[in-house]
């Protein structure tokens, strides 16, 4: 199998096998990895969540943006996820620190492991940090993924330390000016606290023209969350696509983050179809979940 239309039937394949307990699950649900992919039907499993390979295979919240947290929760269910970061349209940031811990019970009560939030942004303002870190505190975040002011990266690692709360600098592609690539935050942090790491975004990642792949073996050290999405033109930020029907060779990238041993969330960060995020999610996820289960 060494051109492209073999190896993505063939993961394509793996994901169908993967997709069917979460597909069984939606009534009515419309996905063209069922069409298209399912040479391969597994009989449903019996339990809810996944357990395929090394990865955290999780969601970022943000895919669910326009639904409250109860309704995140239950596509959570639907989608076998058990590992989730939560942006802050579902533990906002604005709400008193009780209403805060209240969410994080609602959250663990659905069998759910936060990983951690954001994408905050962070200027150099100390008493403002301090708010984010009794946030982050309150909400169970073991991590927040940030994008900070660099002259505020001294406070933030006073605060991670005191805290014992690992921070993530997320990078946003060509248009940020502070860290559009993973190496740019590798450089401010690598001779830091090792609480100060990476959320390595592959979709903006790849449109600055860096290897996703090559990134997180340069960044290996520091890398503690990822976003993923994928885009059918390498440089167009308006061409993301279902995960699996683009560009980005998840194959080497799955391989890679089993190879440096990483342990953080490998989080879907859905974007497009906000209003009927489902469908392209369950075929995401069945696509990811079979080329672990190919690779892994």
């Amino acid at each position: 199998m060494t051109t492209d239309c073999s190896r993505r039937r063939f993961f394509g394949t793996a994901a169908a096998a993967a997709a069917w307990p979460v597909l069984s699950r939606v009534p009515g649900a419309e996905s063209d990895a069922r069409a298209e992919r399912a040479t391969v039907l597994l009989e449903p499993e019996t339990t809810d969540t996944f357990r395929i390979g090394p990865l955290k295979i999780g969601v970022a919240s943000y895919s669910m943006r326009e639904f409250p947290l109860d309704q995140a929760l239950d596509m959570a269910r639907t989608l076998g996820v058990k590992y989730m970061t939560f942006k802050d349209v579902h533990i906002p940031r604005t709400d008193p620190p009780e209403v805060t811990r209240a969410l994080r019970a609602k959250i663990q009560a659905a069998g759910i492991t936060i990983m951690g939030g954001g994408t905050i942004t962070i200027p150099n303002d100390p008493a403002k940090i301090r708010k984010e870190f009794e946030y982050a505190k309150n909400a169970g975040f073991p991590l927040i993924f940030v994008d900070p002011e660099p002259a505020a990266l001294d406070t933030i690692e006073q605060m991670a330390k005191s805290y014992e709360i690992r921070v993530a600098i997320h990078n946003h592609g060509p248009e940020d000016k502070r860290w559009p690539r993973p190496q740019d935050a590798y450089a401010a942090v690598k001779s830091r606290d090792k609480r100060l790491g990476l959320c390595i975004d592959i979709g903006h990642t790849l449109r600055t023209g860096t290897d996703p792949v090559q990134a997180c073996r340069e960044c290996r050290d520091r890398l503690y969350d990822m976003h993923v999405k994928d885009l059918a033109m390498k440089s167009d930020k308006e061409s993301q696509v279902e995960v699996g029907r683009g560009v980005i060779d998840f194959p080497a990238l799955f391989k890679t983050l089993i190879d440096i041993g990483y342990q953080g969330q490998v989080g879907l960060e859905y974007e497009i179809k906000a209003k009927d995020p489902l469908p392209g999610m369950i075929e995401s996820m069945a696509y990811m979940r079979g080329v672990l289960a190919a690779v892994g």
